[in-house]
């Protein structure tokens, strides 16, 4: 069956990504796409914070960077800064570039051990121009340099995701995407495939389709309620399942950090998100081990300035759909799924959803090939990221409290502990597929949180003398260099993309 329709249910970062991406087919062929919300209901919409991935995507839709950053009061993001993860007081950043680069087909973190323990004291981090910039709280993109012997720098963005959602509606309905506004009250399925046939509106209307996709949020109204696709709970391995949610004005004087922070408490962690005119911050937290008041509580005693709107609570059950993919509904956001944004991972999964979809979508129908491929790829990316985060919470000394002494604890996947043993035995760091999380990823979380190298590849100690010690030399004084001569995150913003008051 050829498909002529596409209904979105669910509008909010999800829902209007996907029908801004999906916009594009009408160029070629006029396929109708509608997308169903009820401003009623309205959206999580904590997700303020990317990674660089998503660069792409904007880059896919021919949006215009510093039109975007200014509607959405956007700034930039070089990585993430983790306190008193590995225990009290310590301190890291997760940076979004890698640290130094391949010297004779060897990747950085090995030499720089080698001469580490040779007597070298400089720490890895200074072979890291974001993790240097966002130290200084300074940003600058590559482009402004124009020069190729300097280190690129990688970035992401934060940005208001209602308003993001917002700049994508207009984008998509200029595009000829419709949005009905209303609830869905019932799902026909088909008789014979058990496909949605179509949707019955609050008000009694009935409208039709031939592919969905479900951004109905933890609902699922397609994916669960009506195709019972089942849940696979993540609990054991990620154990907060509450959030409190709410933005402040900066009231200290300062200007927004280039970075995301994830300061741990004694029953899960804090974030702060900072866009031009505020902060988003937001407590993820163990209801076994902390109660809402007190997850409030500590939020208030932590952010910047008076809060600006109301608290703003989630429940939550970490873990994902068992299927992704089902007959002809897909389920993108947290519909799909819902890994808790400590790596900023959740957008990335709509956006990386989205390109998949396209890359399977077949306008003259749908197989079970698609499908299953759908559902594996995906599959593999929720389980890589999983892990990851997994890392956060189990590579810990803290004892201060039952909750990290859960953590500290807890079994974990073998395959995250094939990925911490083979590091502390000599830094090796295999990537699978096309896993998300890179080796600079790994190496500084682990790193970051105590767990060390016992060596590094016998490969480092054949690299050329005196020439290497030369490069990692001009290494570190190219990115002293451009960092020295970024201006501030925030004059960079007011320069570049302003946003209005």
């Amino acid at each position: 069956m050829a498909i002529e329709k596409i209904i979105i249910v669910g509008g909010g970062t999800a829902g209007w990504m996907t029908a801004a991406a999906l916009s594009r087919l009408r160029a070629g062929r006029p396929v109708d796409i509608t997308l169903i919300e009820s401003e009623e209901i309205g959206t999580v919409g904590v997700g303020e914070a990317t990674i660089p991935p998503f660069l792409d995507f904007n880059r896919l839709l021919e949006v215009d960077e510093r039109e975007m950053l200014a509607a959405v009061q956007g700034s930039f993001k070089l990585g993430i800064q983790f306190v008193n993860w590995g225990k009290l007081g310590d301190s890291y950043i997760h940076p979004f570039g890698a640290y130094g680069y391949q010297v004779d087909g060897i990747s950085f973190h090995h030499v720089w051990h080698k001469y580490h323990q040779a007597g070298d004291k400089r720490p890895i981090q200074v072979f890291n121009i974001e993790t240097m910039a966002a130290h200084f709280g300074r940003f600058a993109r590559t482009e402004d340099y124009q020069r190729e012997d300097l280190p690129p720098v990688n970035y992401a963005y934060h940005l208001d995701a209602g308003r993001y959602a917002r700049y994508l509606r207009s984008y998509a309905e200029k595009r000829g995407v419709v949005r009905r506004e209303g609830k869905v009250a019932d799902v026909a399925l088909n008789g014979e495939n058990g496909f949605v046939s179509s949707l019955t509106m609050d008000n009694g209307d009935v409208v039709e389709g031939d592919l969905f996709v479900d951004c109905s949020g933890f609902r699922g109204i397609l994916i669960e309620q009506a195709l019972k696709t089942g849940y696979e709970d993540w609990t054991n391995f990620l154990p907060c399942n509450r959030a409190v949610a709410l933005p402040c004005v900066r009231e200290d004087g300062s200007g927004p950090l280039p970075y995301t922070r994830a300061t741990a408490h004694k029953a899960g962690w804090q974030w702060q998100v900072p866009l031009q005119h505020r902060n988003g911050n937001g407590h993820v937290y163990c209801s076994e081990f902390m109660s809402d008041d007190e997850a409030l509580s500590i939020l208030l005693g932590n952010i910047a300035g008076k809060p600006g709107a109301d608290p703003n609570y989630l429940r939550f059950t970490t873990g994902r759909r068992k299927k992704f993919w089902n007959k002809n509904v897909v389920a993108l956001g947290l519909s799909a799924g819902f890994m808790e944004p400590l790596e900023s991972t959740s957008i990335h999964l709509i956006n990386t959803g989205i390109n998949k979809l396209i890359a399977l979508l077949s306008l003259d129908g749908i197989t079970q090939a698609q499908e299953d491929a759908f559902n594996r790829l995906t599959g593999k990316e929720y389980a890589r990221i999983r892990d990851f985060l997994i890392l956060h919470y189990n590579a810990t000394s803290r004892d201060d409290s039952p909750f990290w002494d859960y953590c500290r604890n807890m079994a974990v996947p073998e395959t995250l502990t094939e990925k911490t043993d083979l590091f502390r035995l000599n830094g090796q760091i295999f990537r699978e597929d096309d896993e998300l999380f890179t080796e600079t990823s790994w190496a500084a979380v682990m790193m970051g949180q105590g767990i060390m190298m016992g060596g590094h590849n016998p490969m480092a100690d054949a690299v050329r003398e005196p020439a290497t010690a030369k490069e990692m030399d001009a290494m570190e004084q190219s990115i002293r260099f451009v960092v020295q001569h970024m201006p501030s995150h925030g004059d960079y913003l007011q320069k570049y993309c302003p946003a209005p008051a």
